[in-house]
């Protein structure tokens, strides 16, 4: 059995899957709001133990750098260690993985109805591939292409230096400056990034804050306010912060499309984008991402899709997992083999990563 996580600032989701019949089966899930844990290892033992679950494999997709099977979560306070889970398991180790490698893996176990798409771009796509993830961070990762098949790498671009386009996003940046000091992407693209272009506007004088808005969000949370007020149209400030939102995401989505040079395409996760989609279609985002002057016709050519799948962190750690797993020989992946030359035998083997996407698929 093989027990996944997606870990978050705001949530942990938890999941194990079961071979049966070469095909992943889910046996439990589970989501758990972060801030309440300790740590992972809390967590992670509190899921096996109620279940009983005979764990033979474990991965896990992170937010934050991964430096020597180690994490420090920066929107959380946590510090995750590979050996102090698999301790905590009963494992001789743990995968640990960034959280949007974890989206990269999964990109290739997803079908193309679970795909919104933007841009449809070249009609054979071939080269590298970007993922952007805005949720309560901004997460970025890529798929190098090897010429055989893409291989997933993390990086965090979404700390990356914040640079305006307009004088209303330089005006910004100087807002920002004086409440951070230094003014990641993050800073405004994320959760907490919409809050933050909303109470700029408020600030600022560029529109009236509406006091029932103010008053929903002190009860909830702020920005799914704003972004449900927005989608409604019920409220000009929030219809602002939400356009120059979708307007930055565009444009980072860009630049990191430059930085990989995702000829393959670039994919947009995270929770955000599926639940602002009616924003996401209209010209804003893709306009801001087009708007690289000189290189807009390389863009133009990369396919854009928004992940409508939420489980797809989930999956790509159960894919790295399972490639993981048969390619090191583990006792929990072996079959009897028949040679015709050869007596029967029982060994590990490994799979092709054909077979392995059908595992994670079903």
């Amino acid at each position: 059995m093989i027990l996944v996580g997606d870990i978050g600032g705001t949530s942990t989701r938890l999941a194990a899957f079961e071979i049966r019949d070469s095909r992943l089966i889910v046996a439990a899930e589970e989501t758990f709001p972060s801030c309440r844990y300790d740590g992972l290892e809390e967590i992670a033992a509190a899921f096996v133990g109620r279940r009983k679950l005979d764990i033979n494999c474990a991965c896990f997709g992170i937010a934050g750098p991964v430096i020597n099977g180690c994490v420090k979560t920066p929107n959380l306070a946590w510090t995750v260690e590979a050996a102090v889970l698999a301790r905590t398991l009963g494992l001789p180790e743990v995968s640990l993985i960034n959280d949007l490698e974890a989206n990269a893996y999964g990109v290739a176990a997803l079908q193309s109805n679970e795909f919104f798409v933007l841009n449809a771009g070249s009609t054979a796509p071939t080269g590298n591939v970007a993922v952007i993830s805005a949720g309560t961070g901004l997460g970025e990762a890529g798929l190098y292409w090897d010429g055989d098949e893409h291989r997933p790498f993390a990086c965090e671009g979404g700390h990356a230096d914040f640079a305006p386009r307009t004088d209303l996003e330089t005006e910004m940046l100087t807002w920002l400056r004086a409440k951070f000091g230094r003014v990641s992407c993050e800073r405004v693209l994320s959760g907490p990034g919409l809050v933050n272009i909303y109470q700029f506007l408020c600030s600022t004088g560029k529109g009236k804050p509406d006091a029932n808005i103010t008053a929903e969000m002190a009860r909830r949370d702020p920005s799914a306010v704003i972004s449900r007020a927005a989608l409604a149209d019920s409220d000009p400030l929030c219809v602002k912060a939400l356009d120059l939102f979708v307007g930055f995401y565009g444009a980072e989505a860009g630049n990191l499309a430059l930085k990989m040079m995702s000829t393959g395409g670039i994919y947009i996760g995270g929770g955000i984008a599926p639940k602002i989609l009616e924003k996401m279609k209209g010209s804003i985002f893709m306009d801001a991402f087009l708007d690289k002057g000189r290189m807009r016709p390389l863009l133009e050519a990369m396919p854009v899709r928004v992940i409508m799948n939420e489980n797809t962190a989930l999956l790509g750690a159960a894919r790295c997992a399972a490639l993981t797993t048969w390619n090191r020989h583990l006792s929990c992946c072996s079959t009897t083999v028949e040679e015709p030359s050869e007596p029967q035998t029982k060994r590990p083997i490994r799979l092709n990563r054909e077979m392995t996407l059908q595992l994670v698929r079903q």
